[in-house]
């Protein structure tokens, strides 16, 4: 595995040619540093700013695919150990229809839900053309968010990514905590 030095040189030494697999496989901590270069010389700023937006939106095409196509590669009995039931896809589908751009921006914005949102999304059937819009539309400020830290105060690249994590993290946790909740009443009302 890499480390965010080990990426800094390449991305430094080859540019956005290099950039744009890494923005595929890791977002934020990747924009950040790109920025830093940018910053430094080594690169154009709006580069960084597109080829991280094109490569965040490659990287939720992936998920969605897998989503979408995925459960079908799975026996009929690994659906069912999984709790893929046709109940629980005309309610998954019954979502996304209704409130998918919202569920799409939460998992964006919060970052450590987004894994799970986008391929539930393409298990939904979600209109692709609609899901990517939805995506493009939360990728643009938290690109340009992750653009601006790294533009300032990118040389600190390495604590800005422990700050990720941790904020990752911990969102995971209340997202979790609020699901518990939210269950623990739904149980109570059956």
């Amino acid at each position: 595995m890499f480390t965010l030095n080990a990426a800094m040189q390449l991305i430094q030494s080859h540019g956005l040619w290099v950039l744009a697999p890494f923005a595929i496989l890791e977002g934020p901590i990747v924009t950040v540093i790109a920025a830093y270069l940018a910053r430094l010389g080594f690169m154009s700023l709006t580069g960084v700013f597109v080829i991280c937006i094109v490569g965040d939106l490659i990287g939720d095409a992936l998920f969605y695919g897998l989503g979408r196509f995925g459960p079908g590669l799975l026996s009929e009995r690994w659906q069912q150990r999984l709790g893929i039931t046709t109940a629980r896809q005309a309610a998954l589908e019954e979502h996304f229809a209704e409130k998918g751009g919202r569920t799409l921006l939460f998992g964006k914005w919060t970052h450590s839900a987004g894994m799970a949102i986008m391929i539930a999304s393409g298990a939904a059937r979600m209109n692709f053309t609609s899901y990517m819009g939805y995506n493009l539309l939360g990728t643009i400020p938290k690109t340009a968010l992750f653009l601006v830290v790294g533009y300032f105060i990118g040389e600190a690249y390495s604590s800005i990514d422990t700050y990720i994590y941790r904020i990752s993290i911990g969102l995971f946790a209340v997202i979790l905590g609020v699901g518990a909740i939210c269950l623990q009443r739904f149980w109570r009302k059956s």
